[in-house]
């Protein structure tokens, strides 16, 4: 059993199936210790020819077996498989709605998290709590249960029927049973660590090969099959050792059992033997006594399993008690609002940002006004802070009271929901889900309507493309869209944004793996859809933002202008660099050396 915050809630949600499953594990048990009984009238019967029942003496013939012996027996049976039946329903059909439940509050945990959580914590590592963590702790908690009850009166009811047979033979088998359980206990200690090096070398080893089938195009391109091959073999190989090196402390337990148990059979022969010789025995009470003892073998072994699999389930409740532990740092404050009708009006006001984990600030001092329905883009050198403003706009990291507003209002006095359901975005990483094209397009809405998705891919020039696959927009897409092209991939990202049809638009950089031509039609799509709806692009490219209503030219976190594409040209120096630089460029001119 094990025990913590996180688990202790299902200890008295699911306590009606738990007393239940108990109440039938008590009744299995018992009618268990009633067949040593039947064994000793038996072999009594064939050796004397009488048996005495309740102090009275019967012939034993073949109507007292069968009255007596052979049908209890039946009825014995049919009831401990009944039992055993309830019990593995009560506590295991608990456990296994643990792990769901437990599954379902990481999950809504895990997407609250804020960005920041995901760029320490990698993917490998956080699967691993949702399978083998996860199957760990359903384990002891179903398990865990059914073993400690079991144990608990199991041992009581076998031993107080010991006793009574014969008390000094009973305290004889005892004491080696008492020696395995404080082996077992220091053991245990031995083990979590163990346990918890193995799981830390299945996460590493479960991350590697994860991002290695994420980016094995890359990894062919470059032939380093054989490196990651090498790679994979040491993580391998770690894990390797940190499962035997568990499973030789397991099995020197396991050892241990049948070493004490095994001593413990010698004692009772020897010591019973003398009792039966003297008659104060007979063959059939040693018999019954040595079933008695062979019943409480499980408790014993219930027992240094139990601490086995509590050293595991502690560290893998450990793990998953840190994710849900883990701090939602971007979240709503007390009292906040719903934005409701949203123009488009965006203000940034002396803003100054530094990421959680960094060293110097990202943005500083960064002001300017967006009107609502204006077409504005953002471009600067690569770092400059263009993809950190549209992030702090859409609250994926905390912002300062009074530095960043949306019509008129202060984002940290909004509804972190109301913002961003304001806004459509459309990454630099294009990420796109292991669907059909069609849902993709239709992720940011409410229900699949075909006809508005295809409108909408025909807005981002990329309907002409879908319908070329064979499947056309029942085409399903591979991991993370690995079946279309980068051009294709951003254009799809692109009808999944307008099909949202917000206030907001933001292009994060999303035309830069497009032609020329199809950037002209892309953009000449928004202008004509998009009037009087806010519009933000991202770009590296001059030709992509110079016709739009204003340009923010950023560089090392600071905005260092802001005007019509003419304006810059005329009055700042750094811009008109960028704008000749990239026309030589686009002639061939630049020579690299």
């Amino acid at each position: 059993m094990i025990f913590g915050k996180h688990i202790n809630r299902y200890y008295l949600r699911f306590a009606p199936m738990l007393l239940l499953g108990l109440a039938t594990l008590v009744a299995v048990d018992y009618l268990q210790l009633i067949i040593p009984e039947l064994y000793q009238m038996v072999i009594d019967g064939m050796h004397v020819g009488t048996v005495t029942v309740d102090g009275a003496v019967h012939v034993f013939n073949m109507d007292f077996l069968l009255e007596r012996v052979c049908m209890p027996m039946v009825w014995v049976i049919l009831g401990v498989c009944i039992g055993r039946f309830l019990w593995r329903i009560c506590f295991f059909g608990s456990s296994i709605m643990l792990e769901a439940d437990l599954r379902g509050r990481m999950f809504d945990h895990a997407r609250l998290l804020s960005r920041e959580y995901y760029q320490v914590n990698k993917v490998g590592n956080l699967m691993s709590l949702f399978t083998n963590d996860l199957d760990t702790v359903q384990e002891c908690f179903g398990w865990g249960v059914m073993m400690f009850c079991d144990a608990v009166f199991m041992g009581i009811l076998t031993v107080s029927k010991m006793w009574v047979m014969d008390p000094f033979l009973t305290v004889l088998s005892l004491i080696p049973m008492a020696l395995l359980l404080c082996s077992a206990t220091v053991l245990g200690s031995y083990m979590a660590k163990k346990w918890d090096k193995r799981q830390a070398a299945f996460s590493q080893l479960s991350d590697f090969a994860q991002e290695s089938f994420s980016g094995i195009a890359v990894i062919k391109a470059f032939v380093k099959e054989s490196l990651e091959l090498m790679a994979f073999k040491k993580l391998n190989v770690e894990n390797e050792d940190a499962n035997v090196a568990h499973t030789k402390a397991s099995v020197l337990m396991r050892v241990l059992v049948t070493l004490f148990v095994e001593s413990v059979i010698c004692v009772i022969l020897g010591y019973g033997g003398y009792l039966v010789y003297n008659d104060k025995f007979s063959a059939g009470q040693l018999v019954e006594f040595i079933s008695y003892f062979t019943s409480v073998v499980w408790p014993i072994m219930a027992v240094s399993e139990l601490i086995d699999m509590t050293s595991r389930g502690r560290a893998s409740l450990d793990r998953v008690g840190a994710l849900l532990d883990a701090e939602v740092t971007v979240t709503d404050r007390e009292g906040v609002r719903e934005l409701k009708d949203v123009r488009g009006d965006i203000e940034f006001r002396n803003l100054t940002f530094r990421y959680p984990d960094g060293e110097f600030d990202a943005l500083e001092n960064v002001s300017f006004t967006i009107k609502a329905g204006e077409n504005v883009g953002l471009v600067g050198k690569t770092g400059s802070g263009k993809t950190t403003l549209v992030d702090l706009l859409l609250r994926t990291y905390n912002v300062p009271d009074g530095t960043v507003f949306l019509d008129g209002q202060d984002v940290n006095d909004v509804s972190i929901r109301s913002v961003r359901e304001a806004c459509a975005y459309v990454p630099q990483d294009n990420f796109l889900f292991s669907d059909t094209i069609g849902h993709n397009i239709a992720f940011g809405v409410d229900s699949y309507d075909y006809d508005a998705v295809v409108e909408h891919a025909k807005l981002a020039d990329v309907d002409d493309n879908i319908q070329g696959f064979q499947l056309g927009y029942d085409t399903v897409l591979g991991e993370r869209g690995v079946t279309v092209s980068g051009g294709q991939k951003q254009r799809i990202s692109i009808a999944r944004a307008l099909l949202r049809n917000s206030p907001v638009l933001i292009l994060d950089d999303s035309v830069s793996a497009v032609d020329t031509k199809t950037e002209k039609a892309i953009l000449a799509n928004l202008r004509a859809t998009r009037a009087g709806k806010t519009t933000i692009l991202i770009a590296h490219r001059i030709s992509t933002i110079e016709g739009l209503d204003k340009i923010l030219f950023i560089d090392e976190g600071r905005l260092v202008d802001a005007g019509t594409h003419a304006e810059l040209l005329a009055r700042c120096e750094d811009y008109r660099k960028m704008v000749e630089l990239q026309k030589l460029e686009e002639k061939g001119g630049v020579r690299h050396g």
